[in-house]
This record gives structure tokens, C-alpha cells and sequence, in this order.
């Protein structure tokens, strides 16, 4: 899979090998995933950000951990 970019810029596209090479060969240019990820992947999806009110005042097994090796 490769990421390619019109010359214009305005159009980011992740296609096979196969295809990569032919959108090149028609004025297309490669550019890096991640340049395809900050501009179309994670501009598509939704932010749902589910309320979380589960707070508690127990340590976790990871801060319990810590503290018996400290000891």
C-alpha cells in the first residue's frame, strides 16, 4: 500500500502498489502515511467522547505494584 498526493495537493489517496505506480506515472506523488493519517484518516473520524464518572480512590494494580517493590 502506498499514500499518494495530487499535484495540487487537494486530493491524499492510499492505494495498492499496483495503482500507485500508475497515479504516478499520471502527475500523482508519493508522501508519507503519515501525512495521510493526520490529513484523511483522523479528519474522518467521529470524536465520541464517552462521559467517564467512574473515578475511585483505590490504587491501581500498577501504583500497588510500585509500592510493595519500594518497600
Amino acid at each position: 500500500m502506498k499514500c499518494m498526493m495530487s499535484v495540487d495537493g487537494s486530493n491524499i489517496v492510499r492505494v495498492s502498489d499496483d495503482k500507485a505506480s500508475e497515479l504516478y506515472h499520471e502527475g500523482f506523488r508519493y508522501v508519507s502515511k503519515s501525512l495521510w493519517k493526520e490529513k484523511v484518516r483522523d479528519v474522518e473520524k467521529t470524536t465520541e467522547t464517552k462521559p467517564t464518572n467512574k473515578k475511585s480512590n483505590e490504587m491501581s494494580k500498577a501504583q500497588k505494584r510500585h509500592l510493595r517493590k519500594s518497600q
